[in-house]
């Protein structure tokens, strides 16, 4: 699965929201820490070790 892709997609907006599923969140967390724009993401955990992943808001 390409997850920089989607990370970028994540970090401009053009992606609302990503559900991590937990036999792929090592590798998704992986390719989170070495992403460039990743203070822009944020992550909230689920029931059943799920993890939705969206852009940061930011506070005017």
């Amino acid at each position: 699965m390409d997850y920089q892709k989607i990370l970028e997609q994540l970090a401009s907006g053009e992606l609302d929201s990503y559900q991590v599923h937990p036999k792929e969140a090592f590798a998704f967390q992986a390719a989170l820490r070495s992403f460039g724009k990743r203070q822009n993401i944020t992550g909230k955990a689920l029931r059943g070790g799920q993890i939705i992943y969206m852009q940061k808001k930011t506070q005017v």
